[in-house]
């Protein structure tokens, strides 16, 4: 009886006050606030929140990298036939897209990023990694669950929906560009906004932070092989040293920053890696260095760019040596929140959690793959705080990096909340938007 309580107000709000086949929204602002609380409250219940956290906990035992998440797509899959969603599969390998609703627009979509990391798992534990080498070190086992929780919640109110969710399952999202191959694949065939949720360690569980506009910076890696003369340390003459020519390219890589950008234009160069030599008394034939930029805007990336291959090329030249420069692809995009969507955000979480739990953040030179997203159609990304009482908490791509399991509530009621709302706010408009048919529903 007590579950029954837990699930009547948003029963009342989402049958009661919108009868199925409603040509438009009847709901008052005072009745749409209703929608947020009621789904955290379903979130907390111990069928929804003890569902994600075996969720999460079976994920995190096996992680698998870009394009390899065979097993956690076929996990994926398997809970939705249980609920019984339809979705498509294969999309970019593994991927999976599910629908809830009425196949029809309004088409909103929520994503999760499924893929680990290669690194060894520290942290001591039940249900550490049983794979050597691998490791979910970022939460996106955390944003599975969620998106799986959401789905159990909104696949019971699937009848009055006045449109469709859209559930986006996305293999690869560090940096082998999942998002750029699902997009091509069709997984936004429809939709007209798309929210992705990351959790964040920093910030204090049942908190939320983001900003409209740019949030995080393009993201660019780059090689260069420098090639000289070896030879006997104790005879330079004779030898074309690269390792002083890669010396003076990662210098004067800092000046492109330090005197060439707008001090007001944010970016970073960064070399990460050197390699070069063998022995303390023999000089390389050729040294290889790598690393990365970032930029918040096009036009800065790509000059950025441009810089960074002329100025290797030069220094190397300049000290007797060849070089090659070579740009990995994809190339991730400034992630950019849109504006409309951020007041559609601010009006849900306030309604959850309180203005007091919204935070505004600053822009980050970090990057994520959700921005091929935001090239495409309106988009927002957003983060959930997970940092408990203890104070205790590590980054992200850290081998002590662990997760909150409280946050999955917050994280699930929140792309719930979004995406209903968004639907109650928009079904209205069904009939100017040309629709593909989802044979799927």
């Amino acid at each position: 009886m007590g579950h029954l309580r837990r699930w009547v107000p948003l029963i009342l709000i989402l049958c009661i006050l919108i009868p199925l086949g409603s040509p438009r929204s009847i709901l008052t602002a005072e009745e749409l606030a209703l929608v947020p609380a009621s789904f955290l409250d379903l979130a907390r219940s111990p069928e929804v929140s003890e569902y994600m956290v075996r969720i999460r906990r079976r994920i995190h035992e096996y992680p698998e990298l870009g394009f390899e998440e065979f097993e956690t797509s076929k996990l994926i899959r398997t809970e939705l036939d249980e609920m019984g969603i339809h979705y498509r599969y294969p999309l970019a390998v593994t991927g999976v897209v599910g629908y809830i609703g009425t196949g029809k627009p309004p088409f909103v979509a929520l994503r999760a990023d499924m893929d680990g990391l290669d690194m060894e798992e520290r942290v001591e534990w039940e249900h550490k990694s049983k794979v050597p080498g691998r490791m979910h070190a970022c939460g996106h086992d955390a944003h599975v669950a969620m998106l799986l929780g959401a789905a159990k919640m909104l696949q019971g109110r699937q009848d009055e929906l006045q449109g469709t969710v859209v559930l986006v399952f996305q293999p690869a999202e560090e940096g082998a560009g999942g998002a750029k191959m699902m997009i091509e694949h069709g997984a936004l065939e429809n939709v007209s906004a798309i929210f992705g949720v990351h959790v964040a360690a920093m910030d204090p569980i049942g908190a939320v932070a983001s900003r409209a506009g740019p949030i995080m910076a393009a993201c660019g890696f780059f090689e260069a092989v420098i090639t000289g003369k070896g030879g006997h340390a104790a005879i330079p003459q004779y030898a074309v040293d690269p390792i002083v020519a890669a010396s003076s390219v990662i210098v004067s890589l800092q000046h492109l920053v330090s005197r060439e950008a707008d001090p007001l234009d944010s970016q970073v160069v960064t070399v990460a890696k050197f390699e070069g030599g063998e022995a303390f008394n023999v000089i390389p034939d050729s040294v290889t260095i790598g690393g990365t930029f970032r930029a918040f805007s096009k036009e800065s990336f790509h000059q950025l760019r441009q810089r960074i291959e002329e100025v290797i090329a030069g220094q190397a030249s300049a000290h007797r040596c060849n070089a090659s420069v070579s740009f990995a692809e994809p190339i991730d995009p400034v992630t950019e929140n849109d504006r409309y969507l951020h007041q559609h955000f601010l009006n849900v979480a306030e309604d959850m959690l309180g203005v007091s739990k919204i935070i505004e953040m600053r822009p980050m030179m970090g990057s994520e793959d959700f921005s091929f997203y935001s090239e495409v159609i309106p988009s927002y990304f957003y983060y959930v705080g997970m940092k408990d009482e203890v104070g205790v908490s590590e980054p992200e791509h850290s081998p002590h990096y662990r997760v909150n399991e409280d946050v999955l509530s917050y994280g699930a009621a929140l792309q719930a909340s979004l995406a209903t709302r968004y639907i109650l706010e928009h079904h209205h408009g069904n009939n100017a938007v040309e629709e593909v048919p989802h044979d799927e529903l």
